[in-house]
C-alpha cells in the first residue's frame, strides 16, 4: 500500500510540473519577432525595411508647431539586425539607408526641393521591449541631413544636424513614429531655417514581407 501511495504521489507531482514547463518557450521570445507578438524570431543579419505609412508625409518644419518647411511624400529606411536578445531587452540594428523623395517646400523665397540626403550613415538603432526606438550616430559624427533647395537666385544647400533621434514602435500597425525631432542648421543661407523639426511615421516595418513585432 505504501509503495502504491508513493508512486501515485510521484505521478501527481510530475503532472503538476508539466504546465510550468509550457511557458519556457515564451520566456525565450526575443525582442523582435515576425508574424505576431511572440511569433517567429527575427534573426541577426536580417534586413528590415519600411516606407511611410499610407497617407502620411515626412516633414522637416521650421518649428515644432508650425507647417512651414519641407514635406516629402516618399521616404524609406533599411536597417540590418545586429542583435535580437530575449525579451525584455534591447535589440540593435544598423541603419544603412534612409531616403526621401517627392519633396516640396513652402518656405518664402524657395521654389522647390532638389533633394534630401542623409549623411554619416550607418547609424546605430536600438529598440527596447517597451517600444522605444533610439537612433545614434557613430562616435564623432552627428546625424546629418543635407537639403538642397531651388530659389530664384539659384540652388542653396542647407545642412542640419542632431545628436540623436528618439521614436516609438507600435504593434498596432507595426510602425515606428518620430515626432518633432529637433535638428539645428550648421550651414546654409538665410533661406535655410535655423531649426528643423522632423516628423514621420513608417509602417509597416517588415522582415522581407513579414511584419515585425516588438516583445
Amino acid at each position: 500500500m505504501r509503495t502504491r501511495t508513493l508512486v501515485t504521489l510521484a505521478a501527481a507531482v510530475a503532472g503538476l510540473s508539466l504546465p510550468a514547463a509550457v511557458p519556457a518557450s515564451a520566456a525565450d521570445t526575443p525582442v523582435l519577432t515576425t508574424g505576431s507578438a511572440g511569433g517567429t524570431p527575427v534573426a541577426a543579419g536580417d534586413t528590415l525595411t519600411a516606407s511611410l505609412a499610407a497617407g502620411t508625409t515626412a516633414t522637416l518644419y521650421s518649428s515644432a508647431t508650425g507647417t512651414s518647411g519641407v514635406s516629402c511624400a516618399a521616404s524609406q529606411f533599411t536597417a540590418g539586425v545586429t542583435a535580437n536578445p530575449t525579451a525584455p531587452g534591447t535589440a540593435t540594428e544598423s541603419l544603412t539607408a534612409h531616403s526621401f523623395g517627392s519633396c516640396s517646400a513652402n518656405v518664402v523665397g524657395v521654389l522647390g526641393v532638389t533633394g534630401i540626403t542623409v549623411n554619416n550613415l550607418p547609424y546605430t538603432t536600438t529598440v527596447t521591449s517597451e517600444g522605444t526606438v533610439t537612433v545614434t550616430p557613430a562616435s564623432g559624427a552627428p546625424i546629418q541631413t543635407t537639403v538642397v533647395l531651388r530659389t530664384l537666385l539659384g540652388s542653396i544647400t542647407c545642412v542640419y544636424q542632431a545628436p540623436g533621434l528618439t521614436g516609438k514602435a507600435s504593434n498596432d500597425d507595426n510602425s515606428i513614429t518620430f515626432t518633432n525631432q529637433e535638428f539645428s542648421k550648421v550651414s546654409g543661407s538665410s533661406l535655410c531655417f535655423a531649426k528643423g523639426y522632423f516628423t514621420a511615421k513608417y509602417a509597416p516595418v517588415t522582415d522581407g514581407t513579414a511584419p515585425v513585432f516588438v516583445n
